[in-house]
């Protein structure tokens, strides 16, 4: 198992994980023409991805997802409460609904989704394994909760949110409502709470780890660095960073 990033922000957010002959999407926050821009950056096409899973409805997240499917014929995996909190015309879409705490497959992809507290209708996040190794992803997410580290604990590869700095964002020109709606129990995790979580997870078998949805006003990429690599006693340099306009190469899991 592999996976690589389109694209990580407040921007939009894609990110790309294969396994055998399976593709997926985690989100799709581009439209048809930019989604097939960053998938050749992989030598790949729109029509290469079987399907896309959806963490919630905003539209930095979803804004893509029907478009692209229409366009690629690709599946589309939501929640219920996502679903019905998206207001694109879905006519002709293959859609799935799954359940927050059920898993399912996708061809040679296992996928173990997981609710996490956001402002949004029912958001979840994602463990994906190929049968060997375990990819963790959380994106968003305002606190952290107990099931959240049972469900991360252990992986081989984490891509986690690290989406502000307490005090960049207490200085920005953000207005108060939307400070306390980023920085609240509902928002995104800063990067102290990032690694606080990271924390209590088990990384003995841990070989990647990458620092997602950095806000482009309230962070730095050297502050997410210095907060994960305190937890893991390793060079900052060794904390992947994915970026708004790149996001980030393949990583092979198990490597």
């Amino acid at each position: 198992m592999r996976f690589a990033s389109l694209g990580s922000g407040s921007r939009g957010n894609a990110l790309l994980i294969e396994a055998g002959n399976t593709r997926v999407l985690i989100d799709a926050g581009f439209g048809p023409r930019e989604i097939s821009r960053r998938l050749a950056r992989f030598d790949l096409a729109g029509e290469d991805v079987d399907a896309v899973l959806v963490t919630h409805e905003h539209s930095d997240h979803v804004g893509g997802v029907f478009a692209c499917a229409r366009r690629f014929g690709w599946t589309v995996l939501l929640t219920h409460g996502t679903l019905s909190a998206c207001r694109e015309d879905r006519t002709g879409d293959e859609i799935k609904i799954i359940d927050s705490h059920q898993p399912f497959s996708v061809g040679d992809l296992g996928i173990q989704p997981f609710p996490v507290p956001h402002d949004a209708r029912e958001p979840v996040q994602f463990v994906l394994t190929d049968g060997s190794g375990r990819l963790g992803v959380l994106t968003d997410a305002g606190h952290i909760t107990a099931h959240m580290v049972a469900m991360l604990t252990g992986c081989d590869a984490l891509v986690l949110e690290c989406n502000h700095d307490v005090e960049l964002l207490a200085r920005s020109s953000y207005p108060p409502a939307l400070k306390r709606r980023v920085g609240g129990p509902w928002g995104h995790l800063d990067n102290a709470a990032a690694a606080s979580l990271l924390a209590k997870l088990d990384v003995s078998r841990l070989r990647h780890i990458v620092a997602a949805h950095l806000s482009e006003q309230n962070n730095l990429p050297s502050l997410a660095r210095a907060a994960l690599s305190a937890v893991l006693g390793c060079a900052p340099e060794w904390i992947g960073i994915a970026t708004q306009s790149e996001g980030f190469a393949w990583r092979d899991s198990l490597a």
